[in-house]
């Protein structure tokens, strides 16, 4: 990477997320997004999923490592997984 060039990332904080090929994590939210400032550093992704795990994912898009080509997809009904986490999480503190 030149100077100057960013990393194409594919998630942002907050998106929703679903994995292709693990559906009983359920719907995830991104909860944080760290890249690196060293050239040829990582860019990650830690999401929260309705399972209750956090997983952190490469998210650099030019990385063939990159989370996207491993099944995690940009869930399509905004504000549908937040809610469940919402709800699950007020659940849990009774």
């Amino acid at each position: 990477m030149k100077d100057g060039e960013r990393k194409r990332l594919f998630l942002r904080v907050g998106d929703e997320v679903s994995h292709s090929n693990y559906e009983q994590w359920g719907i995830g939210v991104v909860v944080e997004v760290m890249t690196s400032s060293i050239p040829g550093g990582t860019c990650l992704a830690r999401i929260r999923f309705q399972d209750g795990q956090l997983r952190v994912f490469d998210n650099d898009m030019d990385s063939e490592r990159c989370c996207y080509y491993f099944g995690v997809r940009r869930y399509w009904n905004p504000s549908h997984g937040v809610n469940v986490l919402r709800a699950k999480f007020f659940s849990l503190k009774g």
